[in-house]
């Protein structure tokens, strides 16, 4: 059997992933949670194969749980999936260490796919996604920039696009401030702007808003 934990904090979302699971006859749910406080407090006492985790759920950001997992419970596989973008954030949640990301627009066949590959080690991403990665390259769009961010930079970027200053978005991301502004710095020179109103423009094309 295949052990998933659901960490999502919508119980509607919960309960229909697990009811997709449940109909399969290789995965037993263990555990569903709503924070990431109950995530780690759960990870304390059960070792499921694979921690279906909700890239916005609260108190900690999605990336910075990930982290967390992949440092303290290194066996335990992780698929993101989301409502945002998946071509800003599959590739980041990837480089941090995620097995997969699955769109929440996705079939729902894919949830079944998606978990069971990523149980055996193996990387999941959509065929749509895939094909959009490696035809995008040449094209003008914005978000063609973003490969040249790192998991890092999008988190700062994604902070300061939701209206958090430099002090806020240090705390969040347990910096200090100086840093940030590197990083801010750094972004308007990826981005190819000069002004934190353009950088913001940048954000939200790269449908960060």
């Amino acid at each position: 059997m295949i052990k998933v934990l659901i960490a999502d904090n919508h119980p509607i979302v919960r309960m229909g992933i697990k009811q997709v699971l449940n109909s399969a006859s290789d995965f037993e749910v263990i555990e569903d949670v709503s924070t990431t406080s109950e995530l780690f407090e759960k990870l304390e006492k059960v070792t499921p194969d694979v921690v279906m985790l909700e890239m916005d759920i609260p108190e900690i950001n999605g990336i910075a749980t990930l982290r967390k997992i992949k440092q303290e419970f290194p066996d335990i596989k992780v698929l993101i999936y989301s409502g945002q973008s998946e071509d800003v954030y599959a590739l980041s949640t990837i480089r941090a260490g995620a097995f997969g990301y699955l769109s929440k627009t996705a079939d729902l066949d894919y949830i079944i796919s998606a978990v069971r590959k990523v149980s055996e080690g193996n990387m999941f991403i959509t065929n749509e996604l895939a094909q959009r990665l490696a035809f995008d390259e040449g094209t003008q769009k914005p978000r063609r920039f973003f490969r040249k961010l790192s998991t890092r930079e999008v988190e700062v970027l994604k902070l300061l696009a939701s209206g958090k200053r430099n002090k806020d978005v240090a705390l969040g991301l347990n910096l200090n401030e100086k840093t940030v502004s590197t990083y801010k710095a750094r972004l308007m020179k990826k981005l190819n702007v000069d002004n934190l109103v353009d950088l913001l423009q940048q954000a939200k094309a790269l449908e960060l808003y």
